[in-house]
């Protein structure tokens, strides 16, 4: 039994009700609500305790780990608003070498620069994300090469992949059938979205020329049009239904 096998079995209860009609998911979303199980159901103040917990990933390398104060807690409250999950709305933040890791299924990562892993680190992240565990590192700029170059040295017996476009992490709750939406320009280019897979499962998933995480922020912050903050608040509620149903 891995580490999250417990969880998974509670959050598979509502996976059976999104994964069989994404369209109602998206269209009647509170009437799937009423039809979920009592302990999966919202309760104030984020009482209970099978509600999915997303962590920040305090890592090293350099990096500004800690960006975007309100991108977290605005992608939080626009899941618990349009979504059937049952989310603990507070942020937490966690080292890969915490003792708390396992306790959460999900882990964002964003800032810009260099994020890097020590040999130890990288032993306890390959346990975490073989364990069930998912990484979404969000590239606000800068981490694309040296980031990349360290995915690959995770997992060297696994092949660092550009994700096609008709794969589930796009289509799991909204449709995006361009693939990650374009939220910020930097250099350019087309947004591309890498992974690992392990037993046909992405576990850890990089998202390059895109910058959802800074559309997750307060308007004022980076002036993104609202229909580009929905984009990137629907593409990152995809990431977590994948991590979590996949």
């Amino acid at each position: 039994m891995t580490h999250f096998t417990l969880h998974k079995l509670i959050i598979c209860l509502l996976g059976v009700l999104i994964l069989s009609s994404t369209v109602v998911a998206q269209r009647d979303l509170q009437n799937l609500i009423n039809r979920l199980p009592d302990n999966q159901t919202r309760t104030p103040g984020n009482e209970n305790p099978s509600a999915i917990k997303v962590a920040r990933l305090h890592y090293s390398g350099g990096g500004d780990w800690y960006w975007g104060n309100s991108a977290i807690p605005n992608f939080l409250k626009f899941t618990e608003n349009n979504t059937p999950f049952a989310v603990d709305s507070t942020e937490r933040q966690v080292t890969i070498m915490d003792a708390d890791l396992f306790k959460y299924p999900f882990l964002f990562a964003t800032g810009h620069g260099v994020i890097s892993f020590t040999s130890e680190e990288k032993e306890r992240l390959r346990q975490y994300l073989s364990g069930g565990g998912f990484l979404f590192v969000n590239d606000s700029y800068g981490m694309d090469r040296t980031f990349r170059k360290e995915m690959a040295e995770l997992f060297p017996e696994r092949e660092v992949v550009q994700l096609p476009f008709d794969h589930p992490i796009y289509h799991c709750f909204y449709d995006f059938p361009d693939g990650p939406p374009k939220i910020h320009e930097h250099d350019g280019n087309p947004p591309r979205g890498y992974a690992i897979i392990l037993n046909g499962r992405v576990v850890m998933y990089f998202l390059v020329e895109s910058d959802i995480g800074d559309g997750w922020e307060d308007a004022q912050v980076h002036n993104d049009p609202p229909e580009k903050r929905l984009e990137a608040l629907k593409m990152g509620v995809n990431i977590l239904t994948y991590a979590l149903l996949y």
